[in-house]
């Protein structure tokens, strides 16, 4: 089995877990969910009263940084992996609205991309590992063989989030998502450190009209050519 690295970078609610999970599992590589990460540092700063006036207190989260530790443990009953905060699994809880309203401003923080890339390059060290997130390819793993950056338009990604919410029993309207959504492209796009672009060498996968079967196809050819 050839072992190559495969970074899928995008913006929010591309599908980029669910592609980069079908991945993983068709070609038998380790998936790692970088945004997961960046979720559980966000869930860690809510559970710690770090944003008390709705504003992240940077400095106690630059001390407790080094305490921090990701990783994912195979869940048996979905045959994918969950996220795991200093051994807890939190993965029901760093999917909820709360936290998706705060990641954007946690993953902006230069330290934090700095202790978390550094915790996903030791992920990466045997290959075989598809890896999505928005700086992937262009931080991360800058040499990757395999780059894919998604997109799709904000109506269409706000819509499959709030299908997404609904169908977990949460209460959310479009306007809301959307408005989400349209403030995470900002912040991601114009943060100072590692901002959502596309690497040069990255393939583009507009997914916005594409079924998921075609979406899979698109990816196992993208590998194929490898």
């Amino acid at each position: 089995m050839k072992k190559i690295i495969i970074a899928i970078d995008g913006h929010s609610s591309c599908g980029k877990s669910t592609m980069a999970k079908y991945l993983a599992k068709s070609i038998g590589y380790t998936y790692v969910d970088s945004g997961a990460m960046y979720r559980a540092v966000a869930l860690f700063c809510i559970e710690n009263n770090l944003f008390p006036d709705g504003e992240l207190d940077m400095e106690t989260l630059q001390k407790e940084i080094s305490n921090i530790h990701i990783s994912f443990v195979k869940n048996e009953i979905t045959d994918s992996f969950d996220t795991c905060l200093n051994g807890r699994n939190v993965e029901t809880e760093i999917r909820k609205m709360e936290v998706a309203d705060k990641v954007s401003l946690v993953a902006a923080a230069g330290f934090v991309r700095t202790a978390m890339v550094k915790q996903q390059q030791a992920m990466g060290l045997g290959k075989a590992i598809v890896m999505d997130g928005r700086d992937i390819g262009t931080v991360v793993f800058p040499n990757a063989e395999l780059k894919i950056f998604v997109t799709a338009s904000p109506e269409i990604r706000a819509q499959r989030r709030l299908d997404e919410l609904i169908a977990k029993g949460e209460s959310a309207s479009f306007n809301d998502v959307l408005r989400n959504i349209e403030k995470r492209d900002y912040i991601d796009s114009t943060r100072k450190d590692s901002p959502l672009r596309k690497a040069d060498d990255a393939v583009v996968l507009d997914n916005s009209n594409m079924t998921i079967d075609e979406q899979n196809k698109w990816l196992i050819n993208a590998f194929n050519l490898q």
